[in-house]
Order: structure tokens, then C-alpha cells, then sequence
């Protein structure tokens, strides 16, 4: 078994506009490097431990301002792992899952949204996911917001299994967010498969979470976790980021 990773980088980042005039969300600077840059130096250089396999292909679906990914990706000492899959028109993060989904089959698969800027411990999460209750069938990540009516925030059982999902609502029932990070198992893979015959599916948070409640085991990231969602949130990024790289670093040496 392998494990296999999409990263969601097509959107148009409208909240960060004029920086995504000439430039898609996933490849905006932090500390001089791209976004996404950070992502696959956190998924390819720490060695994925058995039983959950090597780490397979690293697909980035691609839509706005594709040539700047594209030409990181070429240029990326990682490229025979980076596979891209350009989106002529947005298909939504669900939709983009399904039209990939043929190469997962059989495997585990890390979904993420890849305008996240984010450290965590691959394996932990990894683990975690080996170690789900036997009702889980995915693993979500999750963290700490300053900002709960901007997120999905999620409520858990005493088994730190996910039962209730509150996406951007005015009231949310706590500061515990979706990381929009994910861990499908091969059985959950056939599920949404399945679950795409009987109903349409555009949305990850929006149409796959709710029919995975109660199935869905949850990680927490203690480490750091920030969505770049707006030019605020990215100048606290820029002014925390980093102290927790240097420190995440250090912990890996």
C-alpha cells in the first residue's frame, strides 16, 4: 500500500487580491518561498513508516494562473513524485477528488488544502490514523482558531471522533477547526465513490464531512496552523511563522 497525497491549489484566492492578481494563493511568498514549496518539503523529506507504505504521487490540481506552478513544479528536485492535473474549469475540491480517484483506489490518501500554511509531524498523523477506532473509516486534522466564524469548527465525542460540523456559521459551538487536511482509507474512498452515484458532490467540507460524522476520526495540530484565507491572515502568518519553522526544524534534527 501506498501513500498517496492531492493538494488542492486551483483557487482563485479573491481574498487576498491585489497579491492574487499575478499570482495563484498556493504560490504566494512566505519568508520568500512559495506556499506550496513548504508543503512538499514537510511531505518529502520525513521517511512515511510502515505499515501505511512509502509515499506514492503528490497530485496539485491547478486552474488560475497555472504556468507559476507549473514551472515550480518543473524546476522542483521532487518532480518525478509532483503530478499536476489542470482544471480547465473549477470542479470544486470534492469534484477534483472524483476525477483522480481511479489513481488512490487500493491506498490511503492525504488530502489537503494547499493554501494552508502548516507544520505537523506526517507520521503522528499517520499513526493516528493506523490507530482510528474501528468505526473510522478517515482521519481528520484539526487546530485551534483565533477566528471560529471564519472556519469549519467541529465537535467530538470522548473518543476524539468527529459528530458534529458547523461550516462558517455566526455562532460556532467552540474554537476547534477543520484543518481541511485529511487522511482516506481505501474503504472511505469506495464510500465517496459511491456516495458520488446517488447525489452530486462539489465540496469536501460541505458535502463529504457531514455524511462521514461519526466515522471520522480527528488529529490535533499542536504545532502550527494558519489558513491565509485574507491579507490579515497572512501578516500574522509572516509574523508567526518563523519562530515555529525554526522551532519545528530543530525538533526534526
Amino acid at each position: 500500500m501506498t501513500l498517496h497525497v492531492l493538494l488542492l491549489a486551483a483557487g482563485m484566492g479573491t481574498r487576498l487580491r491585489p497579491i492574487t492578481n499575478t499570482v495563484p494563493k498556493c504560490m504566494v511568498p512566505i519568508l520568500g518561498r512559495p506556499l506550496l514549496d513548504y508543503w512538499i518539503e514537510l511531505l518529502c523529506t520525513e521517511e512515511i513508516t510502515e505499515p501505511i507504505g512509502p509515499l506514492g504521487k503528490i497530485f496539485i490540481n491547478t486552474h488560475y494562473l497555472p504556468n507559476s506552478v507549473n514551472d515550480y513544479v518543473n524546476a522542483s528536485p521532487q518532480l518525478d513524485k509532483l503530478c499536476i492535473s489542470h482544471e480547465n474549469e473549477l470542479m470544486g475540491t470534492a469534484g477534483t477528488l472524483l476525477k483522480l480517484i481511479s489513481h488512490f483506489k487500493g491506498h490511503t490518501l492525504l488530502l489537503a488544502h494547499a493554501d494552508n500554511l502548516t507544520l505537523f509531524d506526517v507520521n503522528a498523523f499517520v499513526a493516528s490514523h493506523q490507530k482510528r477506532p474501528a468505526t473510522c473509516t478517515a482521519t481528520m486534522m484539526t487546530f485551534e482558531t483565533d477566528d471560529p466564524k471564519s472556519c469549519g469548527i467541529v465537535e467530538l465525542n470522548l473518543e476524539d471522533i468527529a459528530i458534529g460540523f458547523h461550516e462558517k456559521v455566526e455562532n460556532p459551538p467552540g474554537n476547534l477547526a477543520n484543518a481541511a487536511v485529511f487522511l482516506f482509507s481505501p474503504e472511505a474512498l469506495i464510500a465517496i465513490e459511491a456516495l458520488s452515484k446517488e447525489k452530486p458532490l462539489f465540496d469536501v467540507s460541505l458535502d463529504l464531512i457531514s455524511n462521514l460524522l461519526g466515522k471520522m476520526n480527528t488529529f490535533h495540530n499542536k504545532i502550527y496552523h494558519r489558513d491565509i484565507g485574507n491579507t490579515q491572515a497572512l501578516l500574522k502568518a509572516e509574523k508567526e511563522f518563523p519562530i515555529a519553522y525554526q522551532s519545528f526544524k530543530l525538533q526534526k534534527h
